[in-house]
């Protein structure tokens, strides 16, 4: 079989082409994945890049990006396929006044005509590369992880009236969680497992530099060691990587040379969403010099 890519550095160096800042953990067990026809499942944290990385993933391989999100009550005729009951019933209906026998009406109506593919059909059937993003499978019940693990062990769906539909190509899969709930021991067995953490200083002032245009060096610095100064808070949700972004755009558009106290307090609804959240931050920046020191050099 064909592999999508030579090497680790090769990964690295193509999501950096797409702007996602890999470090060699990341874009190793990419590579594995590729190599071990396995899926990937990422837990950590929202906010930390791990859709990010299954999109940045399909981007830099020319891969068709095919998502399945997870919700509570998903089912199998939401996330694997279902049959178009309502244009079933118009074709019998049509057919009352008609010659077919049933046996002949049946064949007809369980037919690809009437079938509803949903993503992960639709990812098994595909001939194009696929990459399948599971996202936030923990929000899903213990039933329905139980059909994800049985169409990821062996890549292929069993229809009852249509027969066995096996994958003509490997997907890379993605599977992301929030741990809002453990996942089953079997769904871990089965995936190379990662845990994506937001990330160190240095790596989140890269994406910020990467990101947005036009910042400079200092102020890219400083907004990384600010944030990472309130993510050490006792929040109800911490900055994401995209709000750490989103901040920065701001303080460009702003013309914000270097962040004090005040600016700080004045833009902190970008940075964090919740009123008590905003509180806290505030009451540091309030009585944290050294966070809004000059950066030497």
């Amino acid at each position: 079989m064909d592999h999508r890519f030579e090497s680790v550095n090769e990964v690295r160096d193509k999501l950096a082409s797409v702007d996602y800042l890999a470090d060699d953990a990341i874009a190793g067990i990419v590579h594995l994945s590729d190599r071990l026809e396995k899926p990937i499942l990422i837990e950590g944290p929202a906010g930390t890049g791990k859709t990010q990385l299954a999109k940045s993933v399909a981007e830099m391989t020319g891969a068709k990006l095919i998502r399945l999100q997870c919700y509570e009550g998903l089912d199998e005729a939401k996330a694997l396929y279902e049959w178009n009951y309502k244009k079933q019933l118009l074709r019998i209906q049509a057919d009352r006044s008609g010659d077919s026998d049933w046996a002949e009406l049946e064949d007809d109506i369980f037919s690809e005509e009437f079938l509803l593919t949903r993503p992960l059909l639709e990812a098994i059937r595909a001939e194009e590369p696929v990459v399948l993003l599971i996202d936030e499978v923990d929000r899903v019940e213990i039933e329905t992880e139980a059909l994800l693990l049985e169409i990821l062990s062996e890549y292929q769906v069993s229809i009852p009236e249509l027969g066995t539909v096996t994958a003509k190509q490997i997907p890379l899969v993605f599977l992301t969680s929030n741990n809002t709930r453990e996942l089953s021991e079997a769904l871990k067995r089965r995936a190379l497992y990662m845990y994506l953490d937001y990330p160190e200083l240095e790596r989140e002032r890269e994406i910020v530099l990467t990101k947005v245009p036009d910042i400079s060096e200092n102020l890219a610095d400083q907004i990384a060691r600010i944030v990472r100064s309130v993510r050490d808070l006792d929040l109800r949700k911490a900055p994401s990587v995209s709000e750490t972004i989103d901040w920065a755009r701001t303080l460009v558009l702003l013309g914000v040379e270097h962040v004090d106290a005040k600016t700080a307090t004045e833009t902190a609804n970008i940075l964090l969403k919740y009123r008590s959240d905003i509180e806290k931050a505030i009451k540091e920046f309030a009585q944290s010099e050294e966070t809004f020191a000059p950066v030497e050099g």
